[in-house]
């Protein structure tokens, strides 16, 4: 028996492009296509009405407008408790028109060949495309590979093959808005499962003005967590840096000012990293331990290089600075893969 699939389209105050869209998957495959209508306003529902008498079509409501990662979510459900047999997945669509149906269509049988895999429907950004969506897409992709350590063009395609099972482990992501799509390719690759992106092509109409994507708001939730961590950073690097100047005149040693400043402020950066930054609730020994590891492991690179730079000449705190900086990214990478996992699935977002 083939894989099944079904099309699944979160949509919010759309336009008769929905019902365009729908009419072509309907004539050019047999899938079922759920739609969800995440809270549109009473002068929509004509169109999900009209789409709700097409065959095969699915049309499931929210009271009130929850966002487009708490609709998917409900989609996710849905399918999960409704297509059983076979079911492989969902390809995923926007409901202004960007999406084409022989693209979505495509995807859906790479899907289906490949069931074990992310699909990501990946745009050409030329100079045609919308600054929205270049500026949006540049920074997460450029954020993601940080993060994460592997490249995806196009991170904030809507059009995925999404595999079954992954479906599961997506449910209990907590992002209900647009930072869920970013949620899904970290916790994809923090479950090391593969990420394909294929070809499509770019549609944007009028500009891209229906697009309900805020970039600087959005962009904001997507990457708070980073946010919080430099700040944090810059906390701990100014008590070791204190610390560090204290210890080094009392005894001019560079190895014992090191290790008493990495007691000190490796204390204050791993209890506030695990409460208010990555908001772990793994208990805590284990990752102790790990956190451990990881100061010793970079205490030592970082003595090493600050030792080699004094004896070239350099003086002792410029060459700590010097070190520290370039360190950083290294220890909030280390930190989001292998000390605190539980949220390098999910990147929660509240404030602290």
């Amino acid at each position: 028996m083939p894989n099944s699939i079904a099309i699944l389209i979160p949509a919010y105050q759309p336009s008769d492009t929905l019902i365009s869209l729908v009419d072509e998957l309907l004539s050019q495959a047999d899938y079922p296509i759920v739609i969800i209508n995440d809270g549109s306003d009473p002068s929509c529902q004509s169109i999900f009405q009209a789409l709700q008498q097409r065959p095969r079509v699915q049309v499931i409501a929210h009271a009130v407008n929850l966002g487009k990662g708490q609709a998917l979510k409900t989609g996710f459900n849905h399918c999960l408790t409704h297509f059983t047999e076979h079911f492989a997945g969902v390809v995923t669509a926007d409901a202004d028109g960007q999406h084409l149906a022989s693209d979505i269509i495509n995807l859906a049988k790479q899907l289906s060949l490949s069931p074990q895999t992310l699909w990501i429907g990946s745009r050409a950004f030329d100079h045609n495309v919308p600054w929205k969506s270049q500026l949006g897409n540049t920074m997460t992709r450029h954020v993601f590979r940080l993060l994460i350590g592997k490249m995806v063009y196009d991170t904030q395609s809507g059009l995925r093959g999404i595999p079954a099972s992954f479906m599961r482990q997506l449910l209990k992501v907590p992002a209900t808005g647009y930072e869920f799509e970013l949620d899904m390719l970290v916790s994809a690759a923090q479950n090391k499962l593969s990420i394909q992106e294929h070809r499509i092509q770019t549609v944007y109409i009028a500009n891209n003005q229906s697009s309900h994507f805020h970039p600087l708001l959005d962009s904001l939730r997507v990457y708070f967590v980073f946010v919080r961590f430099c700040a944090l950073s810059l906390l701990t690097a100014l008590l070791d840096f204190i610390v560090f100047t204290i210890a080094f005149f009392i005894s001019p040693s560079i190895l014992n000012s090191m290790i008493i400043a990495r007691l000190v402020a490796g204390s204050f950066n791993f209890l506030c990293g695990k409460w208010y930054i990555f908001q772990s609730k793994q208990r805590i020994l284990p990752e102790a331990v790990k956190f451990s590891f990881l100061v010793i492991g970079l205490g030592f690179i970082a003595y090493s290089l600050i030792d080699g730079l004094v004896s070239l000449g350099m003086n002792v705190f410029f060459s700590k600075l010097l070190v520290e900086t370039a360190l950083f990214l290294l220890s909030f990478s280390a930190q989001r893969i292998f000390i605190f996992k539980d949220t390098a699935a999910t990147l929660k977002t509240t404030d602290c």
